[in-house]
């Protein structure tokens, strides 16, 4: 079905789509497992893609005013975890001339979001307060909506709308139709007393009674706030500031401990042996005992990491407050890494800041801070960069080379948080028992209740069919006591 239209996909997305496997089972998903409507999706999605470049969307591309203006952007999480993509109505001016221009700037963000965050999905915010009639673009909006329920699948959570104007019904009564009857019920129409049951006030702007002080701004291009975690001793100073000699020689002996384990441990993934050195030589750190390899493995081209995609806390009840990831350095060279968190008064991390030796694997520590507990909209950035063979390893130069490395060397790689309130998941969590349960995460639910109410909904057509077919016997019943009674009546009448 699709190699016959070959010429008119991009090669780069026939590709992706024989490899990633989630991409294909979004598409199922979103057409409810009925494969001529799901290969008719991915057709359409295609042929879009290519007509709109959308592999080929960057910065340099894009006009510079398009970014300065603000309507557009990714921006904070709602209370289940989803990014925020926000469209701020007021700064939006209709321009049939920019219209092209402002809708590759919607295929950028949402192509920008889905590889940088594996197709973990959105919740849109359209933001109509200060708007009028003149802020109306039904075409605009046609095409956002467009974009979720054909082009990008299983990529929406809810549309919530805040504070729209009483002249704009009849138009959102378009935009209903245009939904569909699966995603009317993502439309959540909110005003400023009861937005903050999706979104939570700390990334809700003043002005929606929130706390956010974030202002938009352009450049640099809008991103999560990461920052450097606790470590060990506290805060670690910026890398942009000189650290004290205290404190380099601090880090130097830490990472100097670490790299002389890692000689010694190479090519070796998170093991007991190496886990139980570890509490020996640190009195102050708990380490996992019974972790376990994580399911999933993030395959980059200077790190594999595991877990892939979530780390796993426990709440204040169960006590689980470490998490540990795995890092592999699959090249050939010295690989430098740090991590940073959107949330750094919350965590330790150990190391931070070090590098790790060709072959080898290396074990990171995330443990929550005093009484902090994690939250679903905490997030973790691992950027890893190669290093020359002929550069040191010591915090000096690691700290000199992050100044110096290009952006474009850089791998990056996010992980969310994951609240797990009774059963534990498999993943690398702390006093992790081999009889544990793995955990639904919001996805695994999703699946599952989209596929039983394609089951329920099997399930009425079978009963709609059978009493279709009751009510024809019982209409084929009382014709055929009509003619008997008729053939005696006639019978008698000829008799008589």
């Amino acid at each position: 079905y699709l190699l016959g239209k070959s010429d008119k996909y991009d090669a780069r997305d026939v590709e992706r789509l024989q490899q990633d496997d989630k991409w294909v089972e979004n598409y199922l998903i979103w057409r409810h497992d009925v494969v001529d409507d799901t290969l008719k999706m991915i057709d359409e999605s295609f042929q879009w893609r290519k007509d709109y470049t959308v592999n080929d969307l960057t910065e340099s591309v894009l006009p510079k005013w398009l970014f300065e203006n603000g309507s557009l952007f990714l921006h904070g999480y709602d209370k289940e975890g989803y990014k925020l993509f926000w469209f701020r109505v007021k700064h939006h001016t209709r321009d049939p001339k920019q219209q092209l221009e402002k809708k590759k700037l919607v295929a950028f963000w949402l192509e920008h979001y889905a590889k940088r965050d594996h197709g973990k999905p959105l919740t849109v915010v359209f933001d109509m307060s200060e708007t009028g009639i003149s802020h109306i673009d039904l075409d605009f909006v046609r095409f956002i909506v467009s974009c979720f329920t054909d082009y990008y699948p299983n990529f929406l959570t809810k549309i919530v709308i805040f504070e729209m104007p009483w002249i704009m019904n009849a138009a959102f009564k378009i935009v209903k139709g245009w939904l569909g009857p699966d995603a009317i019920s993502m439309l959540k129409f909110t005003n400023k007393s009861d937005v903050q049951e999706y979104i939570s006030g700390e990334y809700l702007p003043p002005h929606m009674g929130g706390t956010d002080s974030f202002k938009y701004s352009y450049p640099p291009l809008v991103d999560d706030d990461f920052q450097t975690p606790l470590c060990e001793n506290g805060p670690i100073t910026s890398e942009d500031e000189h650290e004290s000699k205290e404190e380099i020689d601090a880090d130097t002996k830490e990472t100097g401990e670490l790299n002389e384990e890692q000689s010694l441990n190479q090519k070796k993934m998170n093991s007991l042996e190496q886990i139980s050195k570890s509490e020996e030589t640190d009195k102050t750190e708990i380490k996992p005992k019974n972790a376990k390899k994580a399911l999933t493995t993030f395959k980059g081209p200077l790190l594999h990491i595991s877990p892939a995609e979530e780390l796993y806390f426990g709440s204040k009840e169960t006590g689980e407050k470490k998490c540990l990831i795995v890092l592999t350095n699959v090249t050939k060279n010295i690989v430098a890494f740090k991590v940073r968190t959107t949330a750094p008064e919350k965590y330790r991390v150990k190391p931070s800041n070090s590098s790790c030796e060709p072959g080898t694997s290396l074990d990171i520590i995330v443990s929550l801070h005093g009484g902090f507990a994690a939250s679903l909209q905490d997030r973790f950035l691992i950027m890893a960069a190669e290093m020359d063979q002929s550069s040191g390893a010591g915090v000096p130069e690691l700290t000199q080379f992050w100044k110096e490395v290009p952006r474009t060397k850089v791998m990056e790689h996010r992980l969310r948080c994951h609240v797990v309130e009774s059963s534990k998941p498999s993943s690398l969590t702390l006093k992790e028992n081999v009889f544990n349960i793995p955990a639904k995460n919001n996805e695994d639910l999703h699946i599952q209740l989209t596929r039983l109410l394609q089951i329920n909904r099997r399930l009425q057509e079978q009963i709609e069919r059978c009493l279709w077919f009751q009510q024809l016997s019982v209409v084929i019943s009382l014709l055929s006591v009509t003619v008997v009674a008729f053939c005696f009546y006639l019978a008698y009448t000829q008799r008589s």
